[in-house]
């Protein structure tokens, strides 16, 4: 094996995240797919209005938005591993109640928000907690690694993932959320055998209480200006520009007038593209600005040149494009706030960016549906991509990054390009 592939998978030599990586292949597929077949079943059920995908997303990302502050807090309070194993069981319930209602025939729309505002509730703590949980086992030398690898699986789904769903749609969504509901056993399997005496330890700190740990967090935020221009970005390419979850099915649907085959393709192009970011940001070995500034600039300008596509081909093509720049700059954006994160205050760290990523999600999609419903998805990522090109330059503006500064630094000076 090569020197730059040990580097690229070095944290699998960890046997609890070989677990726990193995497991998440399995459940991640089936995530995707209930994903892709969740909207769909909604445009169906509503006969094709996409202010009602918008709906959808604003119940996946309301409890983000009301608890998303605090779930630092409690991701730091408690255990890891048990965490996560009570938070995964909960989606598999709610994934078995998809199927229920689908596979029954009886399924209304305000069901499908219902289960998915529960499940986004879970997933406020799940988030945070599988992250601390990776920096457990695999420790802090190899955790920008881990992190990229988490993103290459989660990419690596989202590219089977939708390719299968969209061709099991033809037989209905219910079989994707029961594939789904079956899928979290391996989860759950690898999570009970991993071996807790491997785990790397935590600084000894006394367990933050809710407000005052949550002000805490805060607090050393603003003391950290890297930090707060990160933050801030990741607000924004959130808020304005990561809306596919209801761009995209409205382009297959409503744009292109395809079929739920085409759609899961679309999706595929993107995963496919964040898969090779992933790759990248995993060789990388460390978090790097250049790499998360020019990885986010590809994917606004992918957005933007899709606006006024109307061919599923190119539209795949440029989604490929924008997955890749999306991962580059997410993974980098991660990584970079983790390992700046003092051992007490990590989960909160972590919290901040998965609120800062999905708390806005439920005014963004609502946001976005109505682009849609007003222009189509043509106006949707024609706002998105402009949006996320002044992000970006600002904020390689805001962190001194440009060629020539990166290459004018000091060899003792900290690099992060």
């Amino acid at each position: 094996m090569t020197k730059a592939a040990r580097r690229t998978f070095q944290s699998l030599r960890y046997r609890n995240y070989r677990l726990f990586f193995g497991g998440q292949i399995i459940s991640q597929t089936g995530s995707w797919m209930q994903r892709i077949a969740l909207v769909w079943f909604v445009l169906q059920l509503t006969h094709n209005n996409p202010f009602d995908a918008g709906l959808m997303a604003f119940a996946q990302f309301m409890p983000y938005m009301v608890f998303g502050l605090f779930a630092g807090v409690l991701a730091d309070r408690l255990d890891a591993r048990r965490t996560v194993l009570a938070t995964q069981t909960a989606q598999l319930v709610s994934a078995s109640a998809l199927a229920w209602i689908a596979l029954g025939g009886f399924a209304q729309p305000w069901m499908l928000y219902t289960i998915a505002l529960i499940n986004g509730t879970v997933l406020v703590l799940d988030v945070p907690s599988r992250q601390q949980l990776t920096y457990r086992m695999v420790g802090r030398e190899d955790l920008p690694n881990a992190i990229a690898l988490n993103s290459t699986l989660f990419n690596a789904s989202r590219i089977f993932g939708p390719a299968v769903a969209g061709a099991v749609l033809v037989a209905g969504p219910g079989v994707c959320f029961l594939v789904n509901a079956i899928s979290y056993l391996a989860v759950l399997i690898g999570l009970l055998a991993m071996r807790t005496s491997e785990f790397f330890p935590l600084q000894r700190f006394e367990r933050p209480k809710i407000l005052a740990g949550t002000r805490e967090g805060l607090a050393w935020m603003r003391g950290q200006p890297r930090m707060i221009v990160l933050l801030s970005l990741v607000f924004v390419i959130s808020t304005f520009c990561f809306n596919f979850n209801v761009t995209l099915p409205v382009l297959a649907k409503i744009t292109l007038d395809e079929r739920g085959f085409v759609y899961g393709l679309l999706f595929a192009s993107f995963g496919a593209g964040a898969l090779v970011g992933a790759l990248i940001a995993a060789s990388l070995g460390r978090a790097s600005t250049k790499v998360l500034l020019i990885g986010g600039t590809v994917f606004a300008a992918a957005e933007l040149l899709l606006a006024p596509l109307d061919s599923a081909l190119l539209a795949g093509v440029l989604l490929f494009f924008a997955g890749a720049g999306f991962t580059a700059w997410s993974a980098n954006s991660n990584a970079s706030m983790q390992l700046a994160a003092p051992d007490h205050l990590r989960g909160r760290v972590i919290g901040l960016y998965f609120y800062a990523f999905n708390g806005t999600g439920a005014i963004a999609g609502i946001m976005t549906g109505w682009l849609c419903k007003v222009g189509g998805t043509e106006l949707a990522f024609a706002v998105s991509g402009l949006i996320g090109l002044v992000a970006m330059g600002a904020a390689a503006l805001a962190l001194g990054w440009s060629p020539r500064l990166v290459t004018r630094r000091r060899a003792d000076q900290p690099q992060h390009a």
